[in-house]
């Protein structure tokens, strides 16, 4: 019989991998090469190096930090984001993300809620960080010269701080579609295992490949494939905020291999006129990846016919799982509204209310167990026991179903699903229909009380030179694709459509607006 109860050694060759190890690795095999660049500014791999030092040291001798203490960090993207948060994460201290956009009651709440002891400011924001009422925050270091004189007076060696690879590194906050930001504990061991499956599933991250980071850093998966290619030794581009114009002209003049977007990227750059996107069609690109949100079919039509075919993958996950699914390039016409098959080490699993796994076809609540998961969130037990369970299967109340060939497909958000004369109405489905349309730029289906129906279906719809489309017409062309009960009741039109810091839609300020009679 075996004794399950026998202590593990750890072997002498044991070594826990950081978030930074790739990074020190490729320092030492290409000390010279360009690692991190921003319009003007470059820094070798040796200088990026040497600055994570300085702030893992600024952290410990110059502002009293200790392993386990938080600090958060508000800014746009730079090159200072990167080495804040993987210096001070060498020094066991985990860095809370704020997103640039929001307002001084949003940073009050990240800051105090994540126990910050130090705030890291973007110099355009300073003003706004000021204005909080921080309960924690002892001290606020602008990015600039104070940021700058706290580094130069700290020594280039690597603090001997003993670390877990399971330990927390960073604290990015959940999107908040329904409800306050919760902060999502981050390991080293859970990124660096993102970084490997990444690198299997896209094949775009050797030492020879440049990458462009577009997406917001506080972002998980913004930060991560931003990460990603200098992990590996190759060197990344990030843009200071989204251009697309600017995308196309860095994609053609740099050489790019690769790049990441989220599906308003992509509707920005269809956008712009013809003539600029024939004239600065980029040729060097051989890896697209989009993420964050469901990249509606005609979209990936659009994006197939103008970037070529064998480029775009459809990756699915979250801040809480990880990457789960990928849908590579050669699937993206053949298996519609479908975001491809798990990455390497992940389980996916797809659940009915009781907890029984259903059959191929039927809907059910994804589960995800893996290595890549997170490790709970902060400060809040109640939550993490909903998401994770004892067996360490994750789920963040997505619903998907499993084809044949065991890909899977997204079905919705199970806080987002209507029921409109007890029939089930999933929003995706309709959603992807009226995207077809081709006066319609973006869209969102929502659920409204209803005396008659329960719920009713309400589409709200963002359309190409604010053109009005009458209902007859829609209900027409959505007649055509969907069962009578899914089709929407009631059509309203926005200029735009709310979202959050990530992108993604605001469901919940949708819903108040049509409550409130705004929609």
């Amino acid at each position: 019989m075996i004794d399950l109860n026998i202590d593990t050694i750890r072997p002498g060759s044991y070594r826990n991998t950081k978030i930074s190890s790739g990074i020190r690795t490729s320092a030492r095999r290409t000390p010279d090469k360009i690692s991190l660049s921003i319009d003007e500014k470059k820094i070798s791999y040796r200088d990026l190096v040497k600055r994570f030092n300085r702030v893992a040291v600024a952290g410990i001798d110059g502002l009293g930090l200790r392993k386990g203490d938080h600090v958060a960090i508000f800014s746009s993207n730079c090159i200072e984001f990167i080495e804040i948060v993987v210096g001070l994460a060498d020094a066991g201290i985990a860095t809370a993300m704020i997103p640039p956009s929001v307002t001084v009651p949003e940073v009050e709440h990240i800051c105090n809620d994540s126990n910050s002891k130090v705030l890291f400011c973007h110099e355009d924001l300073e003003d706004i960080a000021r204005a909080a009422n921080l309960e924690t925050v002892k001290k606020i270091i602008v990015i600039g010269k104070s940021y700058e004189n706290l580094i130069s007076n700290a020594k280039n060696t690597l603090p001997n701080t003993s670390l877990e690879e399971w330990d927390v590194f960073s604290i990015p906050y959940t999107s908040g579609t329904t409800g306050k930001p919760k902060g999502c504990l981050l390991s080293h061991r859970s990124r660096v295992m993102a970084f490997y499956t990444m690198g299997v599933e896209f094949g775009c991250y050797s030492p020879d490949d440049r990458a462009l980071a577009l997406a917001p850093l506080f972002h998980g998966a913004g930060f991560a494939f931003a990460l990603a290619p200098i992990f590996f030794g190759g060197t990344c581009e990030i843009l200071p905020k989204f251009d697309p114009e600017l995308v196309l002209k860095k994609l053609e003049s740099l050489n790019l291999s690769n790049t990441f977007f989220v599906p308003t990227h992509f509707h920005q750059i269809f956008s712009l006129e013809e003539k600029l996107l024939q004239k600065h069609k980029p040729s060097s690109l051989r890896t697209i990846i989009s993420n964050a949100a469901p990249l509606p079919q005609a979209t990936k039509e659009k994006i197939v016919n103008y970037f070529g075919e064998g480029l775009l993958h459809e990756t699915y996950g979250s801040t809480e799982g990880g990457f789960v699914t990928n849908l590579r390039p050669q699937d993206q016409l053949r298996k519609e509204r479908c975001v491809g098959l798990a990455y390497p080490t992940v389980e996916v699993s797809l659940r009915n209310d009781d907890g029984a796994e259903v059959a191929n076809g039927n809907v059910g609540e994804i589960y995800v167990r893996s290595p890549i998961l997170f490790n709970g969130y902060w400060k809040n037990d109640q939550a993490t026991s909903e998401s994770i369970d004892k067996n360490g299967w994750c789920t963040v109340g997505d619903l998907g179903k499993f084809d044949e060939e065991g890909y899977l497909y997204i079905v919705d958000r199970k806080k987002d699903m209507i029921i409109s004369g007890g029939l089930n109405v999933f929003p995706r489905e309709i959603e992807e229909v009226l995207a077809a349309h081709p006066d319609i730029k973006e869209c969102a289906v929502i659920g409204i009380e209803d005396d008659y129906w329960g719920e009713a279906v309400f589409a709200i719809l963002v359309t190409n030179n604010n053109k009005n489309i009458s209902d007859e017409d829609l209900k027409s062309f959505c007649g055509e694709k969907l069962a009578k009960y899914k089709l929407p009741k009631k059509y309203s039109y926005l200029e735009y459509l709310p979202r959050n810091a990530g992108g993604k839609i605001l469901k919940t300020e949708l819903r108040s607006m049509a409550i409130s009679g705004k929609i």
